[in-house]
C-alpha cells in the first residue's frame, strides 16, 4: 500500500523529522479502534432499546436534565 500526503504536509512532516510511517500506522489504528467502538456502542443502544423500549418525553427530558446538572457540577469541581 502507499500513501500519499499533500506536498504542504508532507514539507511539515520532514521539516519536522517526524517518523510518517510511525504515524500514518498509529492514525490508522486509532481511527479503526473509533468506529469499532462507535460500532459496538451502536449495538449496544440497540440491545437495550429492544430490552427497555425507547424513552418517552419526559424520561427524555429528565435525562437530559439530570446531564446537565452533572456537567455543572463537574465543571465546578474541575474549575
Amino acid at each position: 500500500m502507499q500513501v500519499y500526503l499533500p506536498e504542504d504536509l508532507y514539507a511539515e512532516v520532514k521539516a519536522e523529522n517526524l517518523p510518517a510511517s510511525e504515524l500514518l500506522q498509529k492514525a490508522v489504528r486509532v481511527e479503526l479502534k473509533r468506529r469499532r467502538l462507535a460500532r459496538e456502542g451502536e449495538e449496544y443502544l440497540a440491545e437495550l432499546l429492544a430490552e427497555v423500549g425507547t424513552p418517552d418525553a419526559a424520561e427524555t427530558a429528565w435525562a437530559q436534565d439530570l446531564a446537565r446538572r452533572l456537567a455543572r457540577r463537574a465543571d465546578r469541581t474541575a474549575g
